[in-house]
């Protein structure tokens, strides 16, 4: 009997329990913990160690690697995939320009080089000339040019560099003009903006406390803090603008207004609410004004005319509303410009005089104009449904840029003239394959409690009965995943299979409700949604049989790991990304204390509860089959460890869960995402592709 084509999830009988694949020996540990009068044992973890400095980690990495890449190797479409992948991903795209005094600023990619290369233009239709080439700055294309911000007269360019992934920065300056870099150098940035003073004698920015030696993977976000940084002087002498040490666990930004007089600060533990402060310039030595002290709600600042304060809040408006507030009265009224809509309020600026607010309609962009009064005032042409973003710039700007996108659409990026509301293009982006054959369909499906949620279905034209799928989603942090190009989707599409978004509970498709829906003790709800999404492609006919796989990453890799464990029937494959695995520890780690807001405490009862019995490390079921799995993290992850990725699958490795294979893939020199080099990003798609295609059967082949 061919037990690797039981279905998912049946039971298992004893002879059939051993794995195809023989796994590395993982030592088991005896570490056994009373929680709450609970029993949770955590025999793996000394596999929380720092891979780069342990030993036994290290080789157990090593080991891990050697077997998923004899696996992978086996696979007919991994090559198949890859060379897909390079051709696709062979075409030139731009970021969304910079005009800052007469020079405009842009990121380009020429196709397959591992780094985005920074360009500046004398003119928005000047020659292009290279100011930021990072490809160049290491031999393995992983150390990548991160944030970076040019000051208002346009002579000076502030940038961070990123090395192999980490989530912090070094901080360089360099002169626009001569293309030197000067001698300022910021260490220890971290989760930061850079902000320029309007006269250009500095930049605000954020910062941790030095770790001690050995220990920056593994540190904490505590005390995080806002800094400014005057040209020509030493570190040392940065001046600290705003910390709040009472309460070390907020993470704080910093932002200058338009007309430069105003630093906008706002500090948050995390998504649901954020406090609001500002600084007037023009008094740096007086202490930071407090504008909004409560937690309960967002706020943002995204514009001013002088001392008048325009802002989007949720306060009493769960979808987004704008407000303004005059600073000059002592004791500021918050007035309502434009009221909360039945769409919810995505994002906005104020450009030209105009009020451009970006709603989402059913997770699609709308973008609608308003005068300074709240009087409605059209709506921004698009070319289609999808999303667009973009439209920074000042009060008095006449044009602003914005960008395009849709999952049949690579990019086009307009040149947008407020007063005559109407944009050319500035680039548009165009791929070695057939979009005209993609269609794409938004769907809606109940859930367990009957919350009605959407989700969209990617597909090629001709593919109209079952086909294997890939099914993505995330839900959290009130993060949305709206319309867009992605290489990896359409070398899957093309191949004959299907690509569903599921926009599930968690994030804030539907404004605050659908987030708080979906977080601490609701976070049932988010499986419940995924695994509905999973039944209903199957019910429609969309999905084949036993041809489903999901994916998701970071909170999207818990996602994966959570419904697995809770519905292994349903899915043939499963693809865990930088995953947060183990729910009663997350909060031992980096920025772990930061999503404490959005999971709960593993160290209050009530929270730790629900915890445990979601956490996919500790809730692995023996006796079930389960799907085929590759787990995916980095070693210089320090956003969500690779601990939590490799006590998961050395679980899943020692439990009686069937014959597919269960594994992990670990990168070098790669951190959460951002910065991974082209050739890594290659490589990993191509890995994840052709292990998804082997164990849903969607056959590969080339030229497509």
């Amino acid at each position: 009997m061919d037990t690797s084509r039981r279905l998912p999830g049946a039971p298992l009988e004893s002879a059939m329990t051993a794995p195809t694949i023989a796994y590395p020996p993982t030592r088991r540990g005896a570490l056994v913990e009373a929680l709450f009068g609970q029993a949770v044992a955590d025999p793996y973890r000394w596999l929380e160690n720092d891979v780069r400095l342990d030993a036994e980690v290290a080789s157990w990495v090593v080991a891990q690697n050697r077997v998923t890449d004899d696996h992978l190797g086996t696979l007919p479409g991994r090559g198949l995939f890859r060379d897909r992948l390079r051709t696709l991903y062979d075409y030139e795209r731009f970021a969304i320009p910079v005009h800052k005094n007469g020079r405009y600023f842009y990121l380009r990619h020429a196709g397959v080089e591992n780094q985005r290369v920074l360009h500046v233009r004398d003119g928005v239709d000047g020659t292009p000339r290279v100011l930021i080439d990072p490809n160049g700055w290491a031999e393995d294309g992983a150390t990548a040019l991160a944030e970076w911000s040019v000051s208002e007269d346009g002579t000076r360019l502030a940038f961070a560099v990123q090395d192999g992934g980490t989530d912090w920065r070094t901080i360089r300056v360099l002169d626009v003009g001569t293309g030197t870099v000067l001698e300022d150098e910021v260490f220890w940035a971290r989760y930061t903006a850079i902000a320029w003073s309007k006269d250009g004698v500095g930049f605000f920015y954020a910062r941790s406390p030095e770790p001690g030696p050995g220990a920056a993977f593994h540190a904490s976000v505590d005390n995080h803090a806002i800094h400014f940084h005057a040209l020509g002087t030493a570190q040392a002498q940065d001046r600290l603008v705003f910390a709040t040490p009472d309460q070390p666990t907020m993470l704080h930004s910093a932002s200058v207004t338009g007309d430069g007089r105003y630093l906008v600060l706002v500090s948050t533990p995390a998504a649901m609410g954020n406090r609001l402060a500002i600084l007037d310039l023009a008094r740096p030595d007086a202490p930071p004004r407090r504008l909004v002290d409560s937690l309960d709600n967002q706020w943002g600042v995204f514009g001013n005319v002088g001392t008048l304060f325009f802002l989007t809040t949720t306060k009493g408006a769960p979808r987004g509303k704008v407000v303004s507030l005059d600073i000059a009265a002592a004791d500021p009224v918050v007035r309502e410009v434009v009221a909360e809509q039945d769409s919810v309020l995505n994002a906005a600026t104020l450009v030209g005089g105009t009020l451009l607010l970006s709603y989402l309609v059913d997770v699609k962009t709308e973008v609608r104009r308003y005068r300074l009064d709240g009087q409605a005032d059209g709506v921004v042409p698009l070319p289609g449904i999808g999303t667009a973003i973009g439209f920074a710039g000042d009060h008095d700007d006449a044009e602003t840029f914005f960008g395009f996108t849709s999952f049949n659409c690579p990019g086009v990026i307009y040149r947008y003239d407020v007063a005559r509301n109407a944009a050319e293009v500035w680039s548009e982006a165009r791929v070695a394959a057939d979009l005209s054959g993609i269609a794409v369909e938004q769907r809606f499906f109940a859930s367990k409690d009957g919350t009605r949620v959407p989700m969209f279905i990617i597909r090629r034209k001709d593919v109209t009965g079952p086909a294997p799928t890939l099914l993505h989603g995330y839900g959290g942090y009130g993060l949305i995943d709206p319309p867009a190009f992605s290489v990896e989707r359409l070398a899957w599409v093309e191949q004959g299979g299907v690509f569903a978004v599921a926009h599930i509970r968690g994030g804030s498709e539907y404004g605050q409700a659908w987030h708080q829906a979906g977080r601490r003790q609701n976070k049932q709800n988010v499986f419940d949604d995924f695994i509905a999404a999973a039944e209903f492609l199957k019910a429609e006919g969309i999905a084949s049989p036993d041809g489903l796989a999901v994916l998701g990453a970071s909170n999207g890799g818990l996602l994966v790991g959570a419904v697995v464990n809770q519905r292994p029937d349903l899915f043939a494959a499963a693809l865990p990304q930088v995953g947060v695995m183990d729910m009663l520890r997350f909060d031992r780690f980096t920025g772990g204390t930061l999503w404490v807001d959005e999971y709960g405490s593993p160290q209050q009862e009530a929270d730790f509860r629900v915890l445990v019995a979601y956490s996919p490390y500790h809730n692995i079921r023996s006796g079930l089959a389960y799907p085929a799995i590759l787990a995916t993290t980095a070693d210089t992850d320090d956003r969500v460890v690779p601990g939590h990725s490799f006590k998961y699958v050395a679980a899943l490795q020692a439990s009686i869960i069937g014959p597919r294979p269960h594994l992990i893939r670990v990168e070098t020199r790669a951190g959460h995402g951002a910065g991974k080099p082209m050739d890594k990003v290659i490589a990993e798609a191509a890995d994840l592709l052709s292990f998804a295609a082997h164990w849903t059967s969607l056959s590969v082949k080339l030229p497509c």
